[in-house]
């Protein structure tokens, strides 16, 4: 609509093309960026029709950027301008499809423009719908602060949005308060779930680590070594927990350079940069307590698109569901773990049928043999993980099955809702190792030795994996960096609780198909001096036996 004094015949022609073309881009956009409501899986089809929205959005931007005359003719308010920019900043956060972590700088230069040029300041209080949207963007704005582990700049974004759903509250009688207070409630809790152990500077102020994979941190191969030459290519990641999701996220992912200390949008101008023209991440699909249907859809899709030489990664971190009555098939008659019925809970007689549906569509370790005809990588963070102890390699494809412990000591079973001890030693495992240990806190200079002391530890672990001729299907993976260091982590936390005097059932200890040869490997005597000397460095070596039980 245009506006101004006179009528639009008074308007001058290029002053109304102006206007014209502008109303074109905003409509084109808006049809392209609600046509991104495509099915989650499958990421091929969507790629295109996401580099197509990213275009019309870049010239959209730059074109009210140099069109002053959209303020008078088009009655352009800032709060449009900040409506674009926060799309924009939603397209970049798309990084979690496309697999580039630059895109997360991209996201937060948008976000951050929008809060300090107070694009929302002026929302009209009496539209609900626009109050909504600007919570929407705080809450977007958090997200991608956690995922750049901008701890302080969340603790002022949540009380920012705490003020705002308050003032939303207050001045609507809406549905949705409850769910706005859960947002809020789930955002402090995982703050506070965040990182399990504080590294404190000279000063006493926290210092905030990354946990991607950073350049130099996985032992690299050496001349000579024979390995399979697989790259991780699809990562489907199924968690209960946001936290273990964010962990096996951020683990499957490389620091680039410029993370932690730049932006690539040119400064003051705020202009989108160039898509990136390659991946340096696998893919990851995210499913936050899936049915078994949107669970197998996805895996079937990822299967469907995984390249050759690739190996699709099945993170599965669910509550173990364990079988009523023995049926037929063996791979259908252990058990396996929970799947969400999307049912709603409104009384008794709901919550009966709701577990009758649970038991009947969990996920078997037989749902998975299928996916077997391409090479496999699953790891199972669940009490019901040795339900895919006994797998079977039907196809002769490389497979591996890392499990978590199914029994945990008494002591440590109350920090469940904290995250699994097990997803923590593969995203962090000094971190996964302090905690066993009970320190919450500790000195950066004594993290760095410890730190640089555990890269030691990995570099042995990785010469023991590639010297024994007993594990050939892991030196299938060995090539990939990413399940190189998910291995040598699974074989460190392997050995750390088997020392550990807590941890004396053998269910309290990891597992795997195939199984690593014990001597060689978890209960290796050099990689025990080595956990035994960290122990020691760290002052808990009484936590720790300095030889091997019975019952292992």
């Amino acid at each position: 609509v245009m506006t101004g004094v006179g009528a639009e015949d008074d308007i001058p022609l290029g002053e109304r093309k102006t206007v014209t073309d502008f109303c074109y881009l905003l409509d084109k956009s808006k049809q392209l960026f609600n046509g991104l409501d495509l099915p989650q899986y499958g990421h091929k089809q969507w790629q295109s029709y996401f580099g197509r929205t990213f275009d019309v959005y870049t010239k959209l931007w730059k074109f009210q950027q140099q069109h002053q005359v959209l303020d008078n003719r088009y009655g352009l308010k800032r709060w449009q301008i900040g409506e674009v920019a926060s799309k924009i900043g939603q397209l970049y956060y798309h990084y979690l499809r496309t697999s580039e972590t630059s895109y997360l700088n991209e996201a937060f230069s948008f976000y951050s423009a929008i809060r300090q040029r107070s694009y929302y300041y002026q929302v009209n209080k009496e539209d609900p719908e626009l109050v909504v949207k600007k919570l929407r963007y705080y809450a977007r704005f958090i997200v991608v602060c956690l995922l750049l582990n901008k701890m302080d700049l969340v603790k002022v974004l949540v009380k920012e949005l705490s003020e705002e759903i308050e003032d939303y509250t207050q001045r609507f009688n809406t549905e949705d308060q409850l769910e706005w207070n859960l947002v809020l409630q789930e955002v402090a809790a995982f703050v506070e779930q965040a990182d399990p152990v504080m590294i404190l500077n000279d000063d006493n102020t926290v210092v905030v680590k990354s946990n991607r994979l950073q350049e130099g941190g996985v032992p690299q191969l050496e001349p000579g070594m024979v390995v399979g030459q697989l790259t991780l290519a699809d990562a489907l990641i199924f968690s209960e927990l946001t936290i273990d999701m964010f962990r096996m996220l951020q683990a499957l992912e490389r620091e680039p350079v410029n993370l932690a200390t730049q932006t690539t949008t040119k400064p003051g101008t705020l202009e989108p940069s160039e898509k990136p023209a390659k991946r340096e991440n696998p893919h990851k699909y995210l499913l936050y307590k899936p049915t078994f249907s949107q669970l197998y859809t996805f895996l079937s899709a990822s299967f469907k698109e995984l390249p050759a030489s690739s190996v699709l990664l099945v993170y599965l971190s669910a509550t173990g569901v364990f079988p009523s009555a023995r049926l037929e098939y063996e791979p259908y008659d252990v058990g396996g773990v929970l799947t969400n019925t999307n049912r709603d809970v409104v009384n008794g007689e709901t919550v009966q049928k709701r577990n009758q549906a649970q038991k009947e569509m969990h996920l078997h370790p037989g749902d998975l043999f299928p996916f077997t005809r391409k090479p496999l990588f699953i790891i199972v963070d669940s009490t019901n993980s040795t339900a895919y102890k006994n797998f079977s390699n039907l196809f002769g494809q490389p497979l591996v099955c890392l499990l978590s412990p199914t029994v945990y000591p008494k002591s440590m079973q109350d920090q469940s809702q904290r995250g699994s001890l097990f997803t923590l030693f593969l995203y962090n495992p000094l971190m996964g190792f302090l905690s066993i240990c009970g320190i919450t806190s500790m000195r950066q200079g004594l993290w760095e030795k410890a730190q640089e002391f555990l890269r030691k530890i990995s570099h042995d672990i990785g010469q023991m994996l590639t010297s024994s001729r007993a594990i050939q299907a892991f030196l299938q993976f060995y090539g990939d960096e990413f399940l190189r260091l998910l291995m040598i982590r699974f074989v460190f936390c392997s050995a750390t609780l088997r020392l550990h005097k807590l941890f004396r059932e053998a269910r309290s200890v990891p597992d795997s198909y195939p199984q690593l040869p014990k001597q060689e490997m978890v209960e290796n005597s050099l990689l025990q001096k080595h956990i035994l000397e960290l122990a020691s460095m760290l002052d808990v070596q009484n936590l720790f036996s300095d030889g091997m039980l019975d019952n292992y």
